[in-house]
């Protein structure tokens, strides 16, 4: 049976601190701000950011968001992976900025390399090198 589903249009994020997970994944990241709104009614930002393959990120604030365990792993979102070229020109983007990296490892299955890092909420994040 073929699948009706295209691909992944947007992953959503709640933060703690909009402005410093807004300056993260914008400045720090480099994603493109696609829209901005503050929801009024329910005291919420909302982010629209553009990943360059069409993908978004979608980044909401909530006034006092409860916490979500993430390790040891619980059940649920794992990680957010990111595709990029090659890994050591981000990773000393980051570094630059603070943000530390796991040591760099090598899938067991496809032979890719990757690292995993976090967002300001300590959201697992991942880099994925694609050769």
């Amino acid at each position: 049976m073929h699948t009706p589903l295209l691909g992944i249009h947007h992953v959503a994020l709640i933060c703690s601190d909009y402005a410093r997970s807004r300056d993260f994944y914008v400045r720090v990241l480099g994603l493109k701000v696609k829209a901005e709104h503050h929801r009024v009614e329910r005291d919420s930002w909302k982010l629209d950011l553009a990943l360059p393959d069409g993908g978004q990120l979608e980044l909401f604030s909530f006034p006092a968001p409860p916490l979500r365990p993430s390790r040891p792993e619980a059940q649920g979102l794992r990680h957010l992976a990111f595709r990029v070229a090659g890994l050591e020109p981000v990773i000393a983007r980051l570094a630059a900025e603070g943000v530390p990296c796991e040591p760099i490892r090598t899938d067991e299955y496809t032979g890719q390399r990757f690292t995993f890092f976090a967002d300001p909420d300590g959201l697992p994040l991942e880099l994925y090198e694609i050769c």
